[in-house]
């Protein structure tokens, strides 16, 4: 049982921050590497889940971990309010269309848990069909995994309450985030503590499992995140496709 209040959100107080960055670069290139291997391939492919609070980093993460890879094969989604369309479909219709082909590299910048979280804190469904889409979400995610060699790596960016308030306030005092500033961030920060309720639940109640990454220091957010994503690509049996026996 994970207890979110529990685990930090900074770094080891022993981790040496230009060393980490130095260590998060070199993993950013293989990753690149890796990741073109990858798409020549073609036989397996990689959802990156990220989830998080409001200013916990998300842009940030892809931007940096990502950075080496080719625009061919890594696509990034960001999902919002539902349309008039998407609403009129199943909770995962909008998601299903997202999700990597072989060979590819999916980010969900938010994703399918905004369904039991967003909608779960604002008492927007009950109980019944909070617990039915948990288990559609798991069902899901183990079809990517069982049926099309999907990998989904699942990141939890955890923030304190303390530093979120730092974001959220440099995007009103700096012209330069003045473009991230979103009213509505400050009122979802009231519910703060029954975010907490539904992202420790939905991290326990998952079959995969998730990765928490603390995130007040960005530095640390990209060294957690970039070791997970390099492990993982590297488990894989990668190679570059030979030519045909024909040729």
């Amino acid at each position: 049982m994970i207890a979110i209040e529990q685990i930090p959100t900074t770094p080891p107080p022993d981790l040496d921050k230009k060393q980490a960055r130095k260590e998060t670069k070199k993993r950013a290139k293989r990753i690149g590497e890796l990741q073109r291997i990858l798409y020549a391939q073609r036989k397996y492919s990689l959802l990156i889940i990220l989830q998080g609070m409001d200013a916990s980093g998300k842009d940030g993460a892809v931007r940096n971990v990502f950075r080496y890879c080719t625009h061919d094969g890594v696509e990034v989604h960001a999902f919002k309010k539902p349309t008039e369309q998407e609403f009129a479909h199943d909770f995962l219709w909008r998601i299903h269309k997202r999700v990597p082909a072989k060979g590819h590299i999916a980010i969900f910048n938010r994703s399918h848990y905004e369904d039991i979280l967003i909608q779960r804190v604002h008492g927007w469904i009950d109980e019944a069909r909070l617990q039915s889409r948990m288990r559609a979400i798991n069902a899901f995610e183990q079809l990517l995994q069982e049926d099309n060699d999907t990998i989904v790596l699942k990141f939890f960016l955890h923030i304190s309450k303390a530093q979120q308030e730092i974001e959220l306030r440099q995007r009103i005092e700096q012209p330069d985030k003045h473009w991230k500033h979103n009213a509505n961030d400050w009122k979802e920060r009231e519910y703060w503590d029954q975010y907490m309720q539904a992202y420790q639940d939905a991290i326990n109640w998952s079959h995969i499992p998730w990765t928490i990454v603390p995130v007040d220091k960005r530095w640390y957010r990209d060294y957690v995140i970039s070791k997970k994503v390099l492990d993982t690509l590297e488990s894989l049996p990668l190679q570059w496709p030979p030519l045909p026996p024909d040729e």
